[in-house]
C-alpha cells in the first residue's frame, strides 16, 4: 500500500503540491487524474524518492522507497518511457537491471514476451517508435515481480492493440493483490480500466472516491425522452405536464427532451396522463470525461484561446464579397456538406476520350490509370447492371492533364514502396 500524508513540495516559491494525503490501497486499479502542472508527476517521483519532500512523509509498505530492501524486486514503475541507453538493445536493457537486482536472467526473456518485443529484442532502443519505448518500459516495471506498481501516462504511443493489452494488464494485476496506481490523461481510458480515482489539481486533493461516485457527485443525471417527430404537439404537451410537476425540461438539437428533477417511473405516468406516446425513455448518466472536466474547471492553469490571426488576414480586393459564415459551422455534430456537384451530377465522368500519352492509359485523379485496368470503383460497362446513369462513386479524369508515361523498368509492388521504418 502507498500512503501518503501531508506531502508537501515546494521549489523556490512554486509550490508544486501541497499537504496532500491519500492512500492507494492494493487489489483495485487506482487512476491519478489532474491537470498539466497539477504535481501528479512530482508526487510520483516523491513516492519512488527521486524528490524529497519540503514536508509530510511517503511510504510504501510502512517505509519510504529508500529504506526497502531490494527495492526493485518490491516497487515497479514506469514515469519516463525515454529514460534508457539508446546504444542498449532491449535484452540488455533489461539484462542490466536485472544483474543489478540480482533477478535471473531467464526473467529478461519472460517480460520480453509479456510486452511483445521478442522479435526486436536484439535492436537498439534509440531504433524505437514511442509504443515500443512504452512497452520496453513497463517490460522494465515488471522484471522484479513487484507487489507495488506506478505508471505515468503507460499508454502514451500505444495502438489501439496495444492500450486494450495495458488495459488488460492493469486489472490482471490488481486482480492479484497488487497495488496499481496509474497516472494518464485519457479519460474514456480510465474510466474502463479504474476502480478508484484520486484527482488532484494545483497540488491539492480535490477527490479520493471510486469511478462511480466520482461520477455521480459530479454530474447531473437526466433523462432522455422522445415523442414520436411527426407530431410536436405531443412535445409541447409532455412538456407542459413534466414542469407543471416539477421538472426541468431542455430540448436538444435531435428534438429530444432532457428531463432532471424527475424519477423515470414519473416521467412514464405523467406521459401516459397527458396521453402521450413515447418513442424513447432512456436513463442517462455523464461521462466520466465529463464530470472531470466540471470537477477541475476552476484548477486549469494552461488555458487556450481563439486564434485572432492579427495582422495575417489579406484585405480583400475590390468588389470582392466576405465569405458567407455556414450556419451551425463549429458546432457540436455539424459536419461539411458534400463537394459541389459538376454538371448537375454528383462526381459525373469527363465526356470525351481520356487524354493521354500515345499507347498509354489515362491517369486518374490519384495517378492511378484509367483505362488500362479495370476499376472496381469505377462506373459499370455499358449494358451491365446499373448501366442507365453515372456512378455516385465513380472518380473523374480532369481532361486537361495527361498521364506521366510509367517506366516497365520501375518497381510498382507494394514491398518496393515499404517506408524504411515500417521495414524494421
Amino acid at each position: 500500500m502507498i500512503e501518503a500524508v501531508g506531502l508537501t513540495k515546494r521549489y523556490g516559491d512554486k509550490t508544486a503540491v501541497y499537504n496532500l494525503s491519500f492512500q492507494v490501497r492494493p487489489g483495485a486499479v487506482t487512476g491519478f487524474l489532474g491537470p498539466n502542472g497539477s504535481g501528479k508527476s512530482t508526487t510520483m517521483r516523491m513516492i519512488l524518492g527521486l524528490d524529497n519532500p519540503t514536508a509530510g512523509t511517503v511510504t510504501i509498505g510502512g517505509y519510504p522507497y529508500r529504506r526497502l530492501p531490494n527495492a526493485p524486486r518490491q516497487v515497479g514503475a514506469l514515469l519516463d518511457a525515454k529514460a534508457v541507453h539508446g546504444g542498449r538493445s532491449a535484452r540488455n536493457h533489461l539484462l542490466c537491471l536485472a544483474q543489478l537486482s540480482g533477478i535471473p536472467a531467464r526473467r529478461v526473456d519472460e517480460v520480453l514476451g509479456v510486452v511483445g518485443l521478442q522479435g526486436v529484442a536484439k535492436k537498439r532502443s534509440k531504433g524505437f517508435s514511442l509504443g515500443m519505448g512504452q512497452r520496453l518500459g513497463i517490460a522494465a516495471a515488471l522484471l522484479g515481480d513487484p507487489q507495488v506498481l506506478l505508471f505515468d501516462e503507460p499508454v502514451n504511443g500505444l495502438d489501439p492493440e496495444g492500450i486494450l493489452w495495458v488495459r488488460n494488464l492493469m486489472k490482471a494485476l490488481a486482480a492479484e493483490g497488487r497495488t496499481v496506481f496509474v497516472s494518464s490523461h485519457l479519460m474514456s481510458e480510465m474510466a474502463l480500466t479504474a476502480d478508484h480515482l484520486i484527482v488532484i489539481g494545483r497540488g491539492q486533493l480535490l477527490a479520493d472516491m471510486s469511478v462511480t461516485d466520482f461520477i455521480s457527485a459530479n454530474s447531473a443525471d437526466f433523462a432522455r425522452v422522445r415523442t414520436p417527430d411527426a407530431e410536436p404537439q405531443l412535445r409541447e404537451k409532455l412538456t407542459a405536464a413534466l414542469t407543471e410537476a416539477g421538472g426541468h425540461v431542455l430540448p436538444e438539437q435531435d428534438g429530444a427532451l432532457r428531463v432532471t428533477g424527475l424519477p423515470l417511473p414519473r416521467i412514464s405516468d405523467l406521459a401516459h396522463e397527458a396521453d402521450v406516446r413515447l418513442w424513447e425513455l432512456s436513463p442517462h448518466q455523464a461521462s466520466l470525461e465529463e464530470a472531470y472536466m466540471r470537477m477541475t474547471q476552476g484548477a486549469v492553469d494552461y488555458r487556450s484561446t481563439t486564434d485572432q490571426k492579427a495582422g495575417l488576414m489579406q484585405p480583400l480586393p475590390p468588389g470582392a464579397q466576405p465569405p458567407v459564415p455556414v450556419p451551425g459551422q463549429g458546432q457540436p455534430g455539424w459536419y461539411a456538406p458534400p463537394p459541389p456537384q459538376q454538371g448537375g451530377q454528383p462526381f459525373a465522368p469527363p465526356q470525351g476520350p481520356p487524354q493521354g500519352a500515345p499507347g498509354q492509359p489515362a491517369a486518374g485523379p490519384y495517378g492511378a490509370p484509367g483505362a488500362g485496368a479495370p476499376n472496381p470503383y469505377g462506373a459499370p460497362a455499358a449494358g451491365g447492371p446499373g448501366a442507365g446513369g453515372p456512378n455516385p462513386y465513380a472518380q473523374a479524369a480532369p481532361p486537361s492533364a495527361p498521364a506521366e508515361p510509367t517506366s516497365a523498368a520501375e518497381p510498382t509492388s507494394a514491398a518496393d514502396s515499404t517506408k524504411p521504418e515500417d521495414a524494421r
